[in-house]
């Protein structure tokens, strides 16, 4: 698509049109053959919203949103006879989900198809679940979405267009306009403000400046909306393309204040003499630099631990009395913060202790130095990053943001030397998994004692002995453990 400031003439938008029939040609066999059956059975069935912008785009996958007259019962019986699968857990909101596999060119590809009902939806000031309402025309169901981009749709199998609401050309001059007025739609569903923020960050599209108003001004609103629908709109914007683009219009409009309070609060004041960084911009910088270091795809471990690292900053800083700003222990009190935020947007309780760690982590290794670590702190370095090490060598890497390129390069460098002694113990003493040289079992023998806690105190003990000195000989680690249990008397 053209960006904002190129072509928007019919030409432009013929070329729209253009790569839309031939992404619409790719999935017209699963498409047309839903189509006729909905026909046969006196209903209309439209391809609409995400995946119309998303064939306008040229970048069609293979989930597929259709909309129709038949109420979701009607939609059940036209659908089981032919799908593969087919889920009713949106059912309560009109939504049926399918699976169909289907033949495409030359490969039979699975398909994620959801049918949902006519329907229009809006939140009172009481609740956080929308009041559903089914609709009789797909004009009435275009007009509630969220975005004109969105509200477009394809009736089949004739292939008709529908665009009532000019979503082709705000498509094409990359903005995000809402049908209606956005005060209406906001109030409708509070949460598509942060679909704005998502949908810019995702589409790399600019909003427009009523919209952004109306996030402002409605901005409280947001606190309506159930916080796991709240995580699963700031996953996907922070797993898109461009979420600085997004994160920074949740600031700017305060939807963060409402959702992620922490991030705004990185806007530290600076002091008069200007000498410590701005902690916000640094924290976006950081998550972009990681974003390059990603090597399967979107990371939102190491993304979410990128944003959140500095948090502990703004509740720790001192300023000094020789003018110095000190942030002492931020990486603790943020593992904190980090901890709770996570459990209040209901993320999972794995994910929590993940980010947590890594941005307990974040600072272990500026006490390297220039390599003065002893093979002890390095194996307890690995040992206290566990599976996260991978995540947290490019945390480390992308905390780095200095201006200043001697620095930077001797930063670089320094990680570059631990990495290589990381993997040159990892060589020699498997340090992927360090354990005692004994084990519970080979304790409780060698002492002649039973299951309890000295059993427990001794193998922390063998293990601090292991991290220390290394693996030892079998014959050295049990007169290790016999040494230990006479000194406990």
């Amino acid at each position: 698509m053209p960006n904002a400031n190129e072509d928007t003439s019919p030409s432009a938008l013929s070329q729209a049109q253009q790569r839309a029939v031939s992404e619409l040609l790719r999935v017209a066999p699963v498409a047309d053959d839903l189509a006729r059956r909905f026909q046969e059975a006196g209903f209309s069935l439209a391809l609409v919203g995400g995946s119309v912008r998303d064939a306008l785009l040229g970048r069609l996958g293979n989930d597929l949103d259709f909309t129709t007259d038949a109420r979701p019962e009607d939609v059940l019986k036209i659908v089981r006879p032919w799908a593969d699968a087919v889920w009713e857990v949106g059912i309560a909101f009109g939504t049926v989900g399918v699976q169909k596999d289907a033949r495409v060119g030359d490969a039979v590809r699975p398909f994620q198809i959801e049918v949902t009902t006519y329907r229009s939806e809006a939140y009172d000031r009481t609740s956080r679940k929308p009041e559903v309402s089914y609709g009789d025309s797909i004009e009435e169901d275009l007009v509630r979405r969220d975005f004109t981009v969105n509200a477009m749709a394809v009736a089949l199998p004739e292939k008709e267009f529908i665009d009532p609401h000019g979503g082709l050309e705000d498509l094409t001059a990359r903005v995000l306009r809402t049908p209606g007025t956005p005060e209406d739609s906001f109030s409708d569903d509070p949460l598509r403000m942060m679909r704005a923020a998502r949908f810019a960050a995702q589409l790399d599209f600019e909003v427009a400046p009523e919209v952004v108003a109306a996030m402002k001004d409605m901005a409280g609103r947001v606190e309506i909306v159930s916080a796991e629908r709240v995580r699963e709109e700031l996953n996907k914007l922070i797993l898109s393309a461009h979420p600085r683009k997004g994160l920074t219009l949740l600031v700017d409009t305060g939807l963060a204040d409402h959702v992620l309070p922490e991030l705004p609060a990185l806007r530290l004041e600076s002091d008069e003499h200007h000498r410590h960084k701005d902690v916000y911009d640094h924290t976006l910088i950081v998550l972009e630099q990681a974003m390059e270091l990603e090597d399967d795809g979107p990371d939102l471990t190491l993304r979410l631990a990128a944003l959140l690292h500095d948090i502990g900053k703004p509740r720790t800083r001192r300023f000094e009395k020789d003018g110095r700003v000190s942030f002492h222990h931020h990486e603790v009190v943020g593992a904190k913060m980090t901890k709770k935020r996570m459990t209040a947007l209901k993320y999972s309780n794995e994910l929590v202790k993940d980010v947590s760690r890594l941005v307990e982590l974040h600072l272990r290794f500026h006490g390297y130095g220039t390599g003065e670590w002893t093979d002890s702190a390095v194996r307890r370095y690995v040992r206290d990053a566990g599976p996260l090490l991978d995540r947290l060598h490019k945390l480390t890497r992308s905390d780095c943001t200095t201006r200043n390129k001697r620095k930077a390069v001797a930063l670089s460098r320094a990680y570059d030397g631990l990495e290589e002694r990381i993997a040159d113990l990892q060589g020699r003493e498997e340090l992927d998994a360090i354990r005692p040289d004994l084990d519970g079992n080979q304790i409780m023998e060698i002492l002649g004692i039973r299951p309890g806690p000295e059993v427990g105190k001794a193998y922390k003990h063998m293990l601090e002995l292991r991290l220390e000195n290394g693996p030892l000989e079998h014959d050295a680690a049990v007169a290790a453990l016999r040494e230990w249990w006479a000194e406990q008397g």
